[in-house]
């Protein structure tokens, strides 16, 4: 069963650049995007989702702003959005979207960036330190639990082209870095590193800035995590970077699970 997640910089746009070609050769049963920055409603009027898919959009509430949505080939019931945390407790950012489709619990998260204020970065910590609270009880669940998304965290060295340039970086600063240490602890697995290994440098995210793209200078911070019931049907994760040079400045990350 495939698993996609993608940070699509705007869903609008990502049409327009020829996402309808990636979904096709990606084949998903399970999408996830983030960043989707629209309503429905707002989508081009000759565009559709491809034919079966039952799609469920979560925006939030300012106009071209934040936003997942969940599409699926089987169909899905959407079991929550939100945290629940004091931080934006009704989710109005849209960042939270809980899905469950054939037995599988999948959780897709735009975790806040800490990058434009020191306030979002306050705002961007305290949301972190809700949402894994929010996720310990998944981890008991007998069922496979994904989480997946972009999380705003490159976790270690391995994961950013210049961890000495970006140590004072939002998403690369050494306590971030440890709180997701100390998120993996909690029993969730990193299904790229699982299967990459330590040592292997591949990215899922570039500035737009200084040919970042171009020069490969980037910054995994899209990941899938994944319960035990989950890792034990683990096949495959990578990333297709074609995807953040043609449609977005993140790439797809794709998660293959054998059950």
């Amino acid at each position: 069963m495939r698993f996609v997640s993608w940070n699509v910089n705007g869903l609008r746009a990502a049409i327009r650049k020829g996402i309808d070609s990636y979904f096709e050769e990606l084949d998903a049963d399970v999408t996830m995007l983030q960043e989707t920055r629209t309503l429905e409603e707002q989508l081009p009027k000759n565009w559709s989702w491809p034919t079966g898919w039952q799609v469920t959009l979560h925006p939030a509430e300012k106009k071209g702003y934040s936003g997942v949505a969940t599409a699926t080939k089987q169909p899905h019931t959407v079991l929550q959005t939100g945290h629940g945390g004091s931080q934006d407790p009704l989710d109005t950012e849209g960042r939270v979207l809980v899905c469950e489709v054939n037995g599988i619990i999948c959780i897709n998260t735009y975790l806040p960036s800490g990058s434009n204020k020191e306030e979002r970065q306050r705002f961007k910590e305290e949301w972190m330190a809700e949402w894994r609270t929010f996720l310990r009880p998944y981890l008991e669940d007998d069922r496979p639990v994904i989480v997946c998304g972009d999380l705003n965290i490159a976790h270690t060295e391995d994961d950013i082209w210049n961890p000495k340039g970006n140590a004072k970086s939002s998403g690369f600063l050494p306590h971030e870095r440890a709180w997701f240490t100390e998120l993996l602890s909690d029993g969730w697995t990193d299904a790229f590193r699982h299967i990459a290994g330590e040592g292997n440098k591949l990215y899922s995210w570039w500035s737009n800035r200084g040919q970042a793209r171009a020069k490969d200078r980037g910054w995994r911070i899209d990941y899938f995590l994944l319960n035990e019931s989950a890792t034990r049907a683990l096949k495959d994760c990578f990333i297709v970077r074609q995807g953040g040079i043609d449609v977005s400045d993140h790439a797809p990350v794709v998660l293959d699970l054998e059950f």
